[in-house]
Protein backbone atom coordinates (compact mmCIF):
# COMPACT_ATOMS: atom_id res chain seq x y z
CA UNK A 1 0.00 0.00 0.00
CA UNK A 2 2.93 2.34 0.63
CA UNK A 3 4.42 4.15 -1.87
CA UNK A 4 7.17 1.60 -3.63
CA UNK A 5 9.29 4.39 -4.14
CA UNK A 6 9.74 4.65 -0.22
CA UNK A 7 9.62 1.50 0.43
CA UNK A 8 12.76 0.69 -1.67
CA UNK A 9 14.36 3.97 -0.10
CA UNK A 10 13.81 2.22 3.23
CA UNK A 11 15.78 -1.05 2.63
CA UNK A 12 18.65 0.67 0.83
CA UNK A 13 18.85 3.39 3.82
CA UNK A 14 19.16 0.02 5.87
CA UNK A 15 21.60 -1.83 4.10
CA UNK A 16 23.33 1.01 3.28
CA UNK A 17 23.88 -0.88 -0.19
CA UNK A 18 21.89 -1.00 -3.37
CA UNK A 19 23.29 -5.05 -3.59
CA UNK A 20 22.05 -6.30 -0.40
CA UNK A 21 18.53 -4.07 -1.02
CA UNK A 22 17.91 -5.77 -4.17
CA UNK A 23 18.55 -9.40 -2.44
CA UNK A 24 16.33 -8.17 0.36
CA UNK A 25 13.44 -7.21 -2.12
CA UNK A 26 13.93 -10.08 -5.02
CA UNK A 27 14.49 -6.96 -7.31
CA UNK A 28 17.27 -6.22 -9.96
CA UNK A 29 19.66 -3.42 -8.51
CA UNK A 30 18.85 -1.46 -11.89
CA UNK A 31 15.32 -1.33 -10.81
CA UNK A 32 16.52 -0.40 -6.98
CA UNK A 33 18.26 2.47 -8.61
CA UNK A 34 15.96 3.62 -10.51
CA UNK A 35 13.04 3.69 -7.73
CA UNK A 36 15.44 5.88 -5.62
CA UNK A 37 16.41 8.10 -8.37
CA UNK A 38 12.44 8.97 -8.60
CA UNK A 39 12.13 9.57 -5.01
CA UNK A 40 15.51 11.83 -4.89
CA UNK A 41 13.80 13.44 -8.00
CA UNK A 42 10.17 13.84 -6.57
CA UNK A 43 12.03 15.82 -3.87
CA UNK A 44 14.87 17.53 -5.99
CA UNK A 45 17.14 16.43 -3.50
CA UNK A 46 19.72 13.59 -2.97
CA UNK A 47 19.05 11.23 -0.37
CA UNK A 48 22.16 9.39 -0.25
CA UNK A 49 25.98 10.51 -0.86
CA UNK A 50 28.14 7.70 -3.17
CA UNK A 51 31.54 7.73 -3.18
CA UNK A 52 34.41 5.11 -3.24
CA UNK A 53 31.41 2.31 -3.64
CA UNK A 54 30.20 3.10 -0.58
CA UNK A 55 27.06 5.37 0.22
CA UNK A 56 25.29 7.41 2.83
CA UNK A 57 22.41 9.50 3.55
CA UNK A 58 22.79 12.74 3.46
CA UNK A 59 20.42 15.17 6.03
CA UNK A 60 18.05 14.67 3.70
CA UNK A 61 17.90 11.01 3.80
CA UNK A 62 18.12 10.75 7.49
CA UNK A 63 14.82 13.31 7.57
CA UNK A 64 13.11 10.70 4.98
CA UNK A 65 14.02 7.79 6.62
CA UNK A 66 12.29 9.36 9.81
CA UNK A 67 9.11 9.66 8.07
CA UNK A 68 9.87 6.12 6.14
CA UNK A 69 10.08 4.38 9.02
CA UNK A 70 6.75 5.73 10.31
CA UNK A 71 4.97 5.49 7.44
CA UNK A 72 6.06 2.27 6.49
CA UNK A 73 5.03 1.16 9.96
CA UNK A 74 1.74 2.09 10.01
CA UNK A 75 0.78 1.19 6.64
CA UNK A 76 1.93 -2.33 7.29
CA UNK A 77 -0.45 -1.92 10.68
CA UNK A 78 -3.26 -0.73 8.60
CA UNK A 79 -3.20 -3.81 6.67
CA UNK A 80 -3.52 -5.61 9.05
CA UNK A 81 -6.00 -4.43 10.97
CA UNK A 82 -8.13 -4.54 7.66
CA UNK A 83 -7.70 -7.90 7.19
CA UNK A 84 -8.26 -8.64 11.25
CA UNK A 85 -11.81 -7.34 10.41
CA UNK A 86 -12.97 -9.46 7.71
CA UNK A 87 -11.33 -12.41 9.80
CA UNK A 88 -8.49 -13.28 7.80
CA UNK A 89 -4.85 -14.18 8.38
CA UNK A 90 -3.50 -12.83 5.14
CA UNK A 91 -0.08 -10.73 4.44
CA UNK A 92 3.77 -11.33 4.69
CA UNK A 93 5.64 -12.56 6.90
CA UNK A 94 9.74 -12.17 7.48
CA UNK A 95 11.18 -14.97 9.33
CA UNK A 96 14.33 -15.49 10.27
CA UNK A 97 15.89 -19.19 12.06
CA UNK A 98 19.13 -20.24 12.60
CA UNK A 99 20.68 -22.91 10.17
CA UNK A 100 20.29 -26.12 12.79
CA UNK A 101 16.15 -25.04 12.62
CA UNK A 102 15.90 -23.63 9.20
CA UNK A 103 17.33 -26.74 7.67
CA UNK A 104 16.02 -29.67 10.21
CA UNK A 105 12.76 -28.27 11.71
CA UNK A 106 11.04 -25.10 10.25
CA UNK A 107 10.15 -26.86 6.81
CA UNK A 108 7.98 -29.24 7.66
CA UNK A 109 6.42 -26.49 10.24
CA UNK A 110 6.08 -23.70 7.55
CA UNK A 111 4.58 -26.29 5.38
CA UNK A 112 1.76 -27.54 7.69
CA UNK A 113 1.72 -23.33 8.64
CA UNK A 114 0.95 -22.77 4.94
CA UNK A 115 -1.86 -25.55 4.38
CA UNK A 116 -3.89 -23.56 7.66
CA UNK A 117 -3.23 -20.18 6.40
CA UNK A 118 -3.02 -19.91 2.58
CA UNK A 119 -2.76 -16.40 2.24
CA UNK A 120 0.43 -16.22 4.04
CA UNK A 121 3.26 -15.30 2.07
CA UNK A 122 6.20 -16.48 4.21
CA UNK A 123 9.68 -15.66 3.89
CA UNK A 124 12.86 -17.04 5.17
CA UNK A 125 16.11 -15.53 6.16
CA UNK A 126 18.93 -18.08 7.29
CA UNK A 127 21.53 -17.42 8.97
CA UNK A 128 23.43 -17.90 12.82
CA UNK A 129 21.17 -16.98 15.73
CA UNK A 130 23.68 -13.91 16.43
CA UNK A 131 22.67 -12.42 13.23
CA UNK A 132 18.60 -13.45 13.53
CA UNK A 133 18.43 -11.96 16.62
CA UNK A 134 20.35 -8.71 15.38
CA UNK A 135 17.43 -8.66 12.41
CA UNK A 136 14.89 -9.12 14.91
CA UNK A 137 15.76 -6.46 17.30
CA UNK A 138 16.03 -3.98 14.23
CA UNK A 139 12.83 -4.95 12.76
CA UNK A 140 13.95 -6.46 9.60
CA UNK A 141 12.30 -9.96 10.50
CA UNK A 142 9.04 -10.08 12.75
CA UNK A 143 9.84 -12.88 14.04
CA UNK A 144 13.13 -15.37 14.96
CA UNK A 145 13.88 -19.18 15.83
CA UNK A 146 17.46 -19.19 17.06
CA UNK A 147 19.60 -21.86 19.33
CA UNK A 148 21.23 -19.85 21.94
CA UNK A 149 20.16 -17.87 24.79
CA UNK A 150 19.41 -14.25 23.58
CA UNK A 151 21.57 -11.29 24.03
CA UNK A 152 18.90 -8.41 23.54
CA UNK A 153 16.75 -7.39 26.23
CA UNK A 154 14.35 -5.79 24.62
CA UNK A 155 13.43 -8.88 22.96
CA UNK A 156 10.38 -11.10 23.89
CA UNK A 157 11.60 -14.66 24.12
CA UNK A 158 8.84 -18.07 23.88
CA UNK A 159 11.05 -21.19 25.06
CA UNK A 160 9.50 -23.96 22.56
CA UNK A 161 11.31 -26.89 23.48
CA UNK A 162 14.70 -29.05 24.24
CA UNK A 163 17.52 -29.89 22.17
CA UNK A 164 19.78 -32.64 22.73
CA UNK A 165 23.28 -31.81 21.63
CA UNK A 166 25.40 -35.09 21.00
CA UNK A 167 29.17 -35.96 19.98
CA UNK A 168 29.72 -37.74 16.63
CA UNK A 169 32.21 -39.15 15.42
CA UNK A 170 33.19 -41.44 12.37
CA UNK A 171 32.14 -45.68 12.94
CA UNK A 172 35.97 -45.98 12.63
CA UNK A 173 37.01 -43.97 15.24
CA UNK A 174 38.27 -45.43 18.52
CA UNK A 175 35.55 -43.25 21.04
CA UNK A 176 32.59 -44.86 18.74
CA UNK A 177 32.08 -47.57 21.01
CA UNK A 178 31.67 -45.84 24.24
CA UNK A 179 28.55 -45.25 26.20
CA UNK A 180 29.25 -41.65 27.05
CA UNK A 181 31.66 -38.97 26.86
CA UNK A 182 33.22 -36.59 28.84
CA UNK A 183 33.86 -32.29 28.67
CA UNK A 184 37.61 -33.95 29.68
CA UNK A 185 37.95 -36.70 26.59
CA UNK A 186 36.33 -34.34 24.17
CA UNK A 187 39.07 -32.14 24.85
CA UNK A 188 42.05 -33.90 23.71
CA UNK A 189 40.52 -34.91 20.73
CA UNK A 190 40.73 -33.55 16.98
CA UNK A 191 37.73 -31.30 16.76
CA UNK A 192 35.41 -29.39 14.01
CA UNK A 193 33.45 -26.46 15.29
CA UNK A 194 30.78 -24.44 13.84
CA UNK A 195 31.73 -20.93 13.51
CA UNK A 196 31.88 -17.74 15.99
CA UNK A 197 27.99 -16.34 16.11
CA UNK A 198 26.59 -19.47 16.09
CA UNK A 199 24.21 -20.36 18.63
CA UNK A 200 25.27 -24.19 18.77
CA UNK A 201 28.71 -22.47 19.47
CA UNK A 202 27.88 -20.22 21.87
CA UNK A 203 26.10 -23.78 23.73
CA UNK A 204 29.11 -25.82 23.31
CA UNK A 205 31.15 -23.13 24.76
CA UNK A 206 29.70 -22.40 27.30
CA UNK A 207 28.86 -26.03 28.56
CA UNK A 208 33.16 -26.70 28.41
CA UNK A 209 33.70 -23.59 30.40
CA UNK A 210 31.45 -25.22 32.90
CA UNK A 211 33.23 -28.28 32.95
CA UNK A 212 36.57 -26.09 33.28
CA UNK A 213 37.78 -26.84 29.48
CA UNK A 214 38.80 -23.16 28.04
CA UNK A 215 37.03 -23.68 24.24
CA UNK A 216 40.18 -22.09 23.30
CA UNK A 217 42.56 -25.22 23.98
CA UNK A 218 40.45 -27.75 21.54
CA UNK A 219 41.89 -29.22 18.98
CA UNK A 220 40.15 -27.65 16.26
CA UNK A 221 41.18 -28.86 12.76
CA UNK A 222 38.25 -26.47 10.81
CA UNK A 223 35.52 -24.28 11.73
CA UNK A 224 32.27 -25.24 9.10
CA UNK A 225 29.40 -22.93 9.00
CA UNK A 226 26.72 -25.92 8.50
CA UNK A 227 25.72 -28.66 10.16
CA UNK A 228 26.10 -30.90 7.03
CA UNK A 229 29.80 -29.30 6.15
CA UNK A 230 30.62 -30.82 9.36
CA UNK A 231 28.74 -33.76 9.26
CA UNK A 232 30.72 -34.64 5.97
CA UNK A 233 34.27 -33.35 7.88
CA UNK A 234 33.70 -35.81 10.74
CA UNK A 235 32.66 -38.82 8.15
CA UNK A 236 35.73 -38.26 6.49
CA UNK A 237 37.63 -38.77 9.84
CA UNK A 238 38.93 -35.34 10.35
CA UNK A 239 37.46 -35.46 13.91
CA UNK A 240 34.90 -35.46 16.33
CA UNK A 241 31.75 -32.72 16.96
CA UNK A 242 29.00 -31.60 18.57
CA UNK A 243 25.65 -31.02 16.80
CA UNK A 244 22.42 -31.11 17.62
CA UNK A 245 20.77 -35.02 17.97
CA UNK A 246 18.44 -33.81 15.48
CA UNK A 247 20.62 -33.09 12.76
CA UNK A 248 22.37 -36.43 12.64
CA UNK A 249 19.41 -38.87 12.80
CA UNK A 250 19.64 -40.45 9.14
CA UNK A 251 23.23 -40.46 9.51
CA UNK A 252 22.83 -42.90 12.19
CA UNK A 253 19.90 -45.17 10.69
CA UNK A 254 22.19 -45.68 7.92
CA UNK A 255 25.65 -46.79 10.11
CA UNK A 256 27.51 -43.47 8.73
CA UNK A 257 28.16 -41.94 11.85
CA UNK A 258 27.99 -42.65 15.69
CA UNK A 259 26.33 -40.30 18.10
CA UNK A 260 27.14 -40.51 22.01
CA UNK A 261 25.64 -38.76 24.44
CA UNK A 262 27.25 -36.19 26.50
CA UNK A 263 28.49 -36.65 30.33
CA UNK A 264 26.70 -34.74 31.34
CA UNK A 265 24.44 -34.36 28.67
CA UNK A 266 24.31 -31.20 27.13
CA UNK A 267 20.74 -29.75 26.67
CA UNK A 268 19.62 -25.98 25.23
CA UNK A 269 16.08 -24.49 24.69
CA UNK A 270 14.98 -23.73 21.11
CA UNK A 271 14.00 -20.78 20.99
CA UNK A 272 10.92 -17.96 19.17
CA UNK A 273 12.03 -14.06 19.69
CA UNK A 274 10.50 -11.29 18.68
CA UNK A 275 10.38 -7.32 19.04
CA UNK A 276 7.33 -6.50 21.35
CA UNK A 277 7.85 -2.71 20.10
CA UNK A 278 6.37 -4.38 16.77
CA UNK A 279 3.20 -4.21 15.88
CA UNK A 280 1.78 -7.86 17.05
CA UNK A 281 -0.66 -8.50 14.00
CA UNK A 282 -2.93 -11.55 14.24
CA UNK A 283 -1.00 -13.18 11.34
CA UNK A 284 2.51 -12.94 13.84
CA UNK A 285 0.09 -14.40 16.77
CA UNK A 286 -1.05 -16.72 14.76
CA UNK A 287 2.60 -17.69 13.72
CA UNK A 288 4.23 -17.80 17.50
CA UNK A 289 1.11 -20.13 18.55
CA UNK A 290 1.53 -22.60 15.86
CA UNK A 291 5.41 -22.62 16.22
CA UNK A 292 5.15 -23.47 20.21
CA UNK A 293 2.46 -26.04 18.98
CA UNK A 294 4.10 -27.48 16.64
CA UNK A 295 7.63 -27.77 19.08
CA UNK A 296 5.70 -29.01 22.13
CA UNK A 297 4.81 -32.11 19.86
CA UNK A 298 9.12 -32.08 19.09
CA UNK A 299 10.00 -35.77 18.46
CA UNK A 300 13.75 -34.82 17.04
CA UNK A 301 15.64 -36.62 19.77
CA UNK A 302 13.90 -39.80 19.69
CA UNK A 303 14.76 -41.65 16.20
CA UNK A 304 18.04 -40.79 17.03
CA UNK A 305 18.32 -42.30 20.22
CA UNK A 306 16.23 -45.53 18.75
CA UNK A 307 18.58 -45.53 15.97
CA UNK A 308 21.78 -45.60 18.37
CA UNK A 309 19.88 -47.99 20.36
CA UNK A 310 19.15 -50.81 17.37
CA UNK A 311 22.15 -50.24 16.17
CA UNK A 312 24.92 -51.17 19.39
CA UNK A 313 21.70 -53.92 19.65
CA UNK A 314 23.29 -55.70 16.22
Amino acid sequence: MADRRLQVFYTVARQLSFTKAAETLYMTQPAVTFQVKQLEEHFNTRLFERSHGRISLTPAGHLVMGYAERILAMSQEMEARVGELTGQVTGPLMIGASTTIAEYQLPRILGKFKERYPEVQARLMVANSETIENKVADHSLDVGLIESVPHHPTLKVHACCDDELVMICSPEDKLAKKGKVSARELAIQPYVSREMGSGTREVIDSYLREHDINPDDLHVEMELGSPEAIKGAVQAGLGVAILSAATVSKEIKLGELVAIPLDPPLRRPLSLVYSPDKFRSKLLDAFIGFVEERFSICDTIIPMKKAAAGKSAK
